[in-house]
């Protein structure tokens, strides 16, 4: 049993598939299961189970695969933090974000962190979904991400940073675009808005606040992000309850105007991590100063 081997089979497992595995490895199917086998032969269990379109881990296999990510991860951060103590102020840190999160929430934190430490290389990585985020933290292919926190998630630790209160997006010559504020309940009843991310962890804290309110939402337009949102109320194509990002001014600038919606309650979002106290240190002050832009008056 090599820690190739266990490489291999996490890989397969998350895959679902040898082929797919094996063409991102540049070999041979063949050799692929080769690793699965061997580990097979020592543990005396099969490990994956055949199916029609792929391949899923037995019992014995989701042991496997836990054990092995686990210890896998461990000793890659550990290989980094051993590299970051060679190199001093250098490696990488590996960022889960898109552009609307680096736009609003870490704009100033990206110049600062450059100026201090030039050396470090920032990758800034697209993930598809929170679920998707934590097992990169997790396998140690990313060392933070910027999510919506939610409930608590096995293996993973998420930090507050701040909470965003919610707002209505409208077009300056809208009818409710002077209003103080607006409630969700009355003033929004019979309002279709422009939804947020389906399946996002912001919608579904939208939700949750409005089935607290006792207010449901209709809508007739999606989006996949909150810049697409606020954009398309400032074109007077819908309004959307969004949340108030850093950098917009309320009640808004130009055509797009934002109203408090103060009876839902704020969406709290920030950091998740594999381990605080394991993060690399070019990664902790990365962390520690988009924190303190945030948080500071």
């Amino acid at each position: 049993m090599t820690l190739d081997d266990l490489r291999v089979f996490v890989a397969v497992c998350r895959a679902g598939s040898l082929s797919a595995v094996a063409r991102e490895l540049g070999c041979t199917q063949s050799a692929v299961s080769q690793h699965v086998k061997r580990l097979e032969r020592e543990t005396g269990v099969a490990l994956l189970e055949r199916q029609p379109r792929g391949v899923v881990p037995t019992q014995a296999g989701r042991v496997l695969e836990a054990a092995a990510a686990e210890g896998i991860s461990g000793l890659d951060l550990a290989v980094r933090q051993l590299r970051d103590l060679l190199d001093g102020d250098s490696g990488s840190v590996r960022v889960a974000t898109g552009a609307t999160t680096v736009r609003h929430f870490m704009s100033e934190a990206v110049v600062a962190y450059r100026r201090r430490h030039p050396r470090v290389n920032l990758e800034f990585r697209t993930v598809s979904s929170g679920r998707g985020s934590f097992d990169a933290l997790a396998d140690g292919t990313l060392d933070l991400a910027w999510i919506t926190l939610g409930p608590p998630v096995r293996g993973i630790e998420q930090r507050p940073v701040v909470e965003l209160p919610w707002v209505l997006a409208v077009r300056a010559d809208d009818p409710l675009a002077l209003r103080p504020y607006v409630d969700a309940g009355t003033d929004l009843a019979d309002v279709r808005l422009i939804r947020l991310p389906p399946n996002s962890a912001s919608a579904a804290h939208l939700d949750a606040a409005c089935a607290e309110s006792g207010v449901r939402f209709a809508h007739d337009t999606s989006v996949a992000d909150w810049d697409t949102a606020l954009l398309l109320a400032e074109l007077g194509v819908g309004r959307a309850v969004v949340p108030a990002l850093p950098g917009l001014r309320v009640p808004g600038d130009g055509d797009l105007r934002l109203v408090p919606v103060p009876g839902l309650r704020p969406l709290p979002v920030g950091w998740a991590v594999r381990r605080w106290e394991a993060l690399s240190p070019p990664a902790r002050a990365f962390a520690d100063l988009v924190e303190s832009c945030r948080t500071r008056p």
